[in-house]
């Protein structure tokens, strides 16, 4: 690129992330109305605009689809070519390219990508040859089996979690007679150590004998390699195994090389998005389907992120400031002082209000992307399926939005797969052959709210903890007496499934155990509920924002600490009675059941004995997830609003330790990460 156009970069970034929202939006639209040509005509200036943004900037890959999909849909506007499930599948891989080359542009790359058989497959539909030109497709080899970006999602993020990921390739011997029920047993063992997460071919191809002898696929497990590669060759009439471990990188390198159809998630579009506002009612998959998405214009300019959390970084010290002045003027005591420190307190609390909501996106951000995706999903999975949105204009901090979008990502995945019957299936039990996925975002208090709920079959009790009896994850006495609410968090056990059949788009397991660790990474919770025949739910609750918290101060010694208060229960002055010592472990008796204790100065190695009543403790309860524990303090100092500040990364290992904050004092408060305390 010239260096006289690299200033425009940003810009074109922007308007180009703009142009294929509303390239996929609006497809879904035309894919309801084939026959609305002013839909047609706006996709038509979509493609056109960023033809010619993309040549200017020297991105002739970018330049060369977006030419040939103009092409197409200048026929369609003239009605000169109908619209067919050939062309939109044409456009919409066509469109999913361009997201991989601008988010190549994002990440600092030259934005070039193999569009060579997309290319020609639009060619096909302008030269009206695409009824003999159907099987051009990118053909999945031996060693680059497509992935689809949850699937790629999956591996990824099981590597940061610690789980080992394969790509195997397994053959047949010449003689075997009954390849499917071999295939079957091999599937059979990987799905006792792991999750199965791609095949090439198709499960249902291998159920059904429509394949040669050679199968592939990814598979996590915590397995080691030479226990894998055992697995496979215990079954007989297995010819030969290849067993091929990845890490990041080569993953990322198959995934190039097998034309993954993936926008990157790292490099997050969100970033550079205007918030939008309005509401997308979506129902998406078969001849049902539609998007429409109102946007309300405003006078907006774009700012730099980087501006941004200097704002941000700025106002945390004001913020330090204010409170210390608060103290010293308390102190002094004079009247004047005290006037102009509360006015200073008004207005500056006015511009804590500002400097939030500039860092606040709506997540429509976020949800625009995933009618599209359940739109591809009822396809492969041969269902109807309608994607219903609200309260796409609820705001959540940038922080937060970058990262909730691959939980979401699994839970829509599990709703369509899991939760949705198939067709079949819902006109027997006298429902709509549609199934409807709720997506909604709301605001109570100071969270936000998004479900993901279905009207599928629900779940059953029983299977899940016959699942979990069977894993060794409760034993039988112990399911007798747990609620619903405790069954159902066992869905988010590692590696947990109560799958019947191996599918493509499994994500129970290692997708809700993923889900469950990033809500808790970002202050969150996750919930479900359930009822059979009628449905699933599942809620997550998470905070406004990341850099001003509220929390509990408290006092160990002479040293201070801050406990978020999202992460507290109550707080409680308990007599030395209710703590007691069972088999080596401290215990606190607490609403009639025993959760551990955990006293912060002998962990923290703070010196000192503990200060007040000989035989009384004051204690902290905390909550994660389900999990409760008491923590003993000796001082409850108060409630305030803190500045999160991170430690610097020559302190980043620092246990249960999350950040530190700058009392009115000038103390330096340690943050405590109730998480890692109830560990």
């Amino acid at each position: 690129m010239p260096l006289e156009l690299t200033q425009y970069l940003s810009m074109f970034i922007d308007e180009a992330t703009e142009h294929l929202q509303a390239l996929n939006v609006n497809l879904l639209e035309l894919e309801q109305n084939p026959k609305n040509t002013e839909v047609v005509n706006t996709i038509f200036r979509s493609a056109h605009t960023l033809k010619g943004m993309s040549a200017t900037m020297g991105f002739e890959d970018l330049a060369s689809l977006t030419h040939q999909m103009e092409n197409v849909l200048d026929l369609v506007r003239n009605g000169k070519l109908a619209m067919d499930s050939y062309t939109f599948d044409s456009l919409f891989k066509s469109t999913d390219a361009l997201e991989i080359m601008v988010a190549d542009i994002i990440a600092g790359g030259t934005g070039k990508a193999e569009v060579g058989t997309i290319v020609e497959m639009l060619k096909s539909i302008v030269s009206g040859n695409y009824q003999q030109t159907t099987s051009v497709q990118s053909v999945e080899s031996e060693d680059a089996v497509a992935l689809d970006e949850f699937q790629y999602s999956v591996l990824e993020q099981s590597l940061n979690t610690q789980y080992n990921v394969f790509f195997i390739r397994t053959e047949l011997t010449p003689e075997c007679v009954l390849k499917a029920a071999r295939a079957y047993m091999v599937f059979r063992q990987f799905e006792e150590n792991g999750e199965v997460i791609k095949s090439s071919p198709s499960v249902e191809d291998i159920e059904q004998d429509k394949f040669e002898r050679v199968f592939s696929v990814y598979y996590v497990t915590k397995l080691a390699q030479e226990a894998v590669e055992k697995l496979v060759l215990f079954v007989s009439e297995v010819q030969s195994v290849r067993v091929t471990q990845l890490d990041l990188e080569s993953l990322r390198m198959i995934a190039q090389s097998a034309k993954v159809e993936i926008a990157v998630a790292q490099q997050s579009v969100v970033e550079r998005s205007e918030a939008k506002s309005g509401e997308v009612n979506s129902p998406s998959a078969g001849p049902g389907q539609s998007a429409n998405t109102q946007v309300v214009s405003s006078r907006t300019i774009r700012v730099d992120l980087d501006r941004l959390d200097n704002l941000m970084n700025l106002f945390s010290e004001l913020l330090i400031d204010r409170v210390r002045l608060e103290q010293l003027s308390s102190e002094i005591r004079r009247t004047d002082l005290i006037e102009t420190v509360e006015h200073m307190a008004r207005v500056s609390g006015d511009l804590q209000n500002i400097v939030l909501k500039l860092r606040m996106v709506a997540v429509d951000t976020v949800f625009n992307r995933f009618p599209r995706m359940i739109r591809d999903v009822a396809k492969t999975l041969g269902k109807k399926l309608d994607l219903v949105i609200t309260g796409a204009d609820t705001e959540l901090d940038r922080t937060v939005i970058e990262e909730i979008g691959d939980p979401l990502v699994h839970l829509l995945r599990n709703s369509a797969d899991h939760g949705i019957e198939s067709i079949q299936d819902r006109r027997l039990a006298g429902k709509d052959e549609t199934g409807t996925i709720h997506l909604r975002a709301y605001h109570s208090g100071n969270h936000v709210f998004i479900e993901v709920s279905d009207d599928g079959a629900g779940m059953k009790r029983e299977r899940i903890l016959a699942s979990a009896i069977k894993k060794g994850l409760v034993s039988v006495d112990q399911s007798s007496l747990m609620s619903d609410e405790d069954v159902y968090r066992l869905l988010f056990a590692s590696g947990f499934s109560t799958a019947e059949q191996i599918s493509s788009l499994s994500g129970r397991g290692v997708g809700l155990d993923v889900v469950k660790t990033k809500i808790e990474s970002l202050g969150g919770q996750v919930h479900v509920s359930s009822k059979w025949g009628e449905g699933t739910t599942f809620s997550i609750q998470l905070p406004l924002t990341l850099s001003i918290i509220g929390a509990m101060l408290i006092g160990v010694g002479n040293e201070k600490y801050a406990i978020p208060l999202n992460s507290i229960v109550e707080t409680a002055a308990a007599t030395t009675q209710k703590i007691r010592r069972v088999h080596g472990n401290t215990l606190y008796d607490y609403r009639e059941s025993l959760i551990p204790v955990i006293d912060l100065r002998t962990l923290l190695s703070v010196q000192g004995e503990h200060e007040g009543l000989q035989d009384e403790r004051n204690l902290v309860i905390i909550r994660k997830g389900d999990k409760l524990a008491a923590v003993i303090v000796d001082e409850f100092i108060g409630q305030q609003e803190i500045v999160l500040k991170t430690l610097g990364k020559y302190l980043s290992n620092a246990f249960a330790i999350s950040g530190a904050t700058i009392l009115g004092d000038g103390q330096v408060a340690l943050i405590l990460d109730p998480n890692a305390l109830l560990k």
